[in-house]
């Protein structure tokens, strides 16, 4: 399952690099990535029910979480770390279906163009990694099956994550 997520990070670098929506090196921060295990754990039962009929929302809304995690560092982190289920905060906002665009509207502030855009980028990506995981032939309701599912997840997390960061201006490189 290693190499898979590899190359699941591997070819959503490369097409967000193509897309100026990161850099070569990827931010690094911590806080938000040690979410991902609480985050994983309370978003899978939902993501799960979801991905028969809407695979591409089901994976498509973790990007949205991780980007929605690394606005709430680069604003108010100290308040936000605190929330006990950070994915139930955000999902009963709107309730699942929708919560896209709360995260869009309400936490990225986004509106006209740039709503789009991140709309059609995120949809890019979550067909991206529907590929890929549809391509690995691993018969559904396996273990195998529900790890690949969780690397997909992960990959779509630290991107959104790194999307954002550098969203909000925040780049590795040289000095």
């Amino acid at each position: 399952m290693e190499q898979f997520e590899d190359k699941l990070h591997q070819d959503l670098h490369q097409f967000l690099l193509s897309m100026k929506e990161v850099d070569e090196h990827l931010p690094e921060c911590l806080d938000v990535e040690d979410k991902w295990e609480e985050i994983a754990k309370a978003y899978i039962p939902d993501g799960i029910r979801e991905f028969q009929d809407f695979p591409s929302a089901s994976l498509g809304w973790m990007m949205y979480i991780g980007m929605a995690v690394a606005k709430m560092w680069d604003t108010e982190w100290d308040i936000y770390s605190k929330i006990h289920d950070l994915y139930a905060y955000m999902r009963d906002k709107r309730g699942y279906d929708s919560m896209d665009e709360y995260i869009r509207e309400d936490v990225l502030l986004l509106q006209g163009v740039d709503y789009t855009v991140l709309e059609k980028v995120t949809g890019e990506c979550a067909s991206r990694v529907y590929n890929a995981l549809m391509h690995q032939h691993i018969e559904p309701g396996t273990k195998e099956a529900f790890d690949a599912y969780v690397s997909c997840l992960h990959q779509l997390y630290l991107f959104g994550a790194a999307m954002q960061l550098n969203r909000m201006g925040y780049h590795m490189t040289k000095m």
